[in-house]
């Protein structure tokens, strides 16, 4: 990354949306604060205002600057170029940080995509592989398997959706449970994993693989399946460099990442993210590096230059962008 993206960086490092609370007038709007978006409810849309909170191990750990911005274009640039795969529910982007999407009722369940065996939080593929077990959300996995080694084939392993810890869960357990119907999972599977697929020849046309993701889909008031919330951004994806995979692996160094799994091992090697009160606060260089490699993704994936805007204060730029959703 140039000297003046880094100078840009630090400069607005502290210029970060942590919080959208009191931003806006909401009368008219319902809000609801999520891990890193925070949601505006009307009759019949959804305004999502991304902040740059980043969030792991079910807590919110730190503001990365324009991680929000990264995060809301890169997913609209993958919303414009995966339609064809399945519909989406955007319909506009009326900031940097904001996306206008059509409402929907939204399925209770996380579908986690995985390419690798890799992770270090407690729902991850690894953490439990490595404990000894081998049914994992439904699906038997072999002996033998090395951490941050490629699947024979991508595994579609949900969980449920929970604003305190995802669970496990498998296939039958959702159709069990009433959250799906075998025909509705059977639907998103096909989707999810053609997704999958697509995002990866995308991310290795661009000398990176796609490790694993997180998709969320819903339906909209016809009954039509859609795709909603964010799609493989450095948030709901892992990322590595394509050029040094093999060699890492050989040497058996860990993957070069391109995601918030930096932050993850910084703060796993420091305490017990889990069940620590309080957690060490990140220093500003990790936060200013992340702040680098989202935007490095942002213009690895889309081929665009990223766009620092003219540096006024976030809250200011949102309460003008969209205050005619809120007057």
């Amino acid at each position: 990354m140039s000297e003046g993206y880094q100078h840009k960086i630090q400069t607005e490092k502290d210029n970060v949306l942590s919080t959208t609370e009191g931003l806006l007038d909401t009368k008219q709007w319902t809000r609801k604060e999520g891990k890193v978006r925070d949601s505006y409810l009307s009759s019949d849309k959804v305004l999502l205002v991304t902040t740059d909170r980043v969030s792991a191990f079910d807590r919110h750990l730190a503001s990365i600057p324009f991680k929000g911005q990264v995060l809301n274009q890169v997913s609209a640039w993958w919303f414009q170029h995966t339609s064809h795969i399945v519909p989406n529910h955007l319909l506009s982007t009326p900031d940097p940080n904001a996306s206008l999407c059509k409402k929907c009722k939204v399925f209770a369940v996380e579908f986690v995509v995985r390419g690798f065996i890799t992770g270090t939080t407690g729902t991850s593929l690894w953490t439990h592989y490595e404990k000894g077990e081998r049914l994992y959300c439904g699906i038997t996995f072999p002996d033998g398997l090395i951490k941050n080694q490629r699947l024979a084939a991508a595994v579609l392993t949900p969980t449920t959706k929970n604003d305190e810890h995802d669970q496990l869960i498998s296939a039958a357990e959702i159709v069990e449970q009433g959250l799906m119907t075998e025909g509705e999972y059977r639907q998103v599977e096909e989707k999810a994993l053609a997704l999958f697929a697509y995002g990866q020849e995308v991310a290795k046309k661009n000398g990176l693989l796609l490790v694993d993701t997180k998709y969320e889909f819903g339906k909209d008031e016809d009954g039509n399946i859609i795709i909603v919330d964010e799609i493989h951004t450095p948030d709901s994806s892992r990322y590595w460099i394509e050029g040094s995979y093999e060699e890492n692996m050989r040497e058996k160094r860990e993957p070069e990442s391109i995601d918030k799994d930096i932050i993850r091992r910084w703060f796993k090697e420091r305490c017990d993210p889990y069940k620590d009160l309080t957690l060490p606060e990140a220093p500003d260089h990790l936060r200013v590096l992340l702040a680098e490699r989202y935007i490095q993704l942002f213009e690895m994936i889309t081929g665009e230059k990223f766009s620092f805007g003219d540096q006024t204060p976030i809250k200011e730029r949102l309460q003008k962008n969209l205050s005619s959703f809120f007057q």
